[in-house]
């Protein structure tokens, strides 16, 4: 059984959506998903910002951060998964931001991804957030699918 599954069984069984906000994994994770029967139940949809501009036009991303911090940091990872959520309508967003190589990026090594859950409000209080850093080794695909799989592990761990 795949993570993907648990990840699809367990929302189902608390009745809650799911959304997902990607970049270096370029929609490995909604692909992932959408590969388990029934994951229409729960999965809402994906937006894939991989371009830099696409994290502040679709995921709502604030521009001065990316412009002062870069897009591989704990901030643009928490954005991105707050503005999956909203645009999709659901109650959990995740989202990876990070950098799978061959170079670096605004300073991050190769292998380096940020990771940002979102879980849904409860009356006044704030949405509870989770977010982690990674250091993942291996080629450009190896560090793509550890993070795919880190996803859904991160997910299973905050359900």
């Amino acid at each position: 059984m795949t993570l993907a599954v648990d990840v699809i069984k367990k929302m189902t069984q608390r009745s809650v959506t799911l959304a997902t906000c990607e970049s270096l994994t370029g929609g490995g994770i909604g692909a992932a998903l959408t590969s388990v029967p029934g994951a229409s139940a729960v999965y809402r949809g994906s937006l894939v910002t991989y371009a830099r501009e696409l994290k502040s036009t679709l995921a709502g991303v604030d521009e001065e951060l990316i412009a002062t911090e870069g897009v591989v940091n704990e901030l643009t990872a928490l954005q991105m998964a707050r503005g999956a959520q909203a645009r999709c309508d659901a109650d959990w967003a995740v989202a990876t931001t990070g950098v799978a190589g061959p170079t670096e990026t605004d300073g991050a090594s190769v292998g380096t991804v940020w990771f940002a859950v979102v879980g849904p409000r409860v009356g006044m209080s704030d949405a509870p957030t989770y977010t982690e850093l990674k250091q993942f080794s291996g080629d450009r695909e190896a560090i793509r699918e550890q993070a795919v799989e880190h996803a859904f592990a991160m997910l299973l761990r905050v359900l």
